[in-house]
C-alpha cells in the first residue's frame, strides 16, 4: 500500500512570499486615452466658440460641429462651414468673448 504524502503548507507559503530576483514589466499605456474626443464632446455640447490655427498661420473661428478621427467640422457665422483635416491644425484654443482686454 502506497503512503500519501503531502507538502508541508509553510514551506509552500514561504515560497511564494519570497521576492522575486526580477522586476514585473510595467504596464503598458494604453493606445488612447480618449482626451482628445471628451474635448471635442465638451466644446461641442457648449458650443464654444473656438480660434484653431492652421499650420500655414491661418486662423479659423467658429464652432466644432462634429469631429472624427481625421477632421474637424467647424461652424463659422461669417463664411460657409469648412471641413478641417487635423494634420493641419497647429494648435487651437478658446475664443476671448471679453473685449475689454482690447486696449486703444
Amino acid at each position: 500500500m502506497r503512503k500519501l504524502i503531502r507538502p508541508d503548507l509553510s514551506e509552500i507559503k514561504d515560497h511564494l512570499t519570497t521576492p522575486k530576483a526580477f522586476r514585473a514589466r510595467k504596464p503598458i499605456p494604453p493606445e488612447q486615452t480618449n482626451a482628445e474626443s471628451f474635448y471635442y464632446a465638451k466644446q461641442m455640447a457648449n458650443k464654444t466658440r473656438m480660434v484653431i490655427v492652421l499650420k500655414d498661420g491661418e486662423e479659423v473661428r467658429g464652432t466644432i460641429e462634429w469631429y472624427d478621427k481625421s477632421a474637424l467640422k467647424v461652424h463659422r457665422q461669417d463664411a460657409p462651414n469648412i471641413l478641417l483635416p487635423k494634420d493641419n491644425v497647429k494648435y487651437m484654443y478658446k475664443e476671448n468673448e471679453d473685449k475689454s482686454q482690447d486696449i486703444d
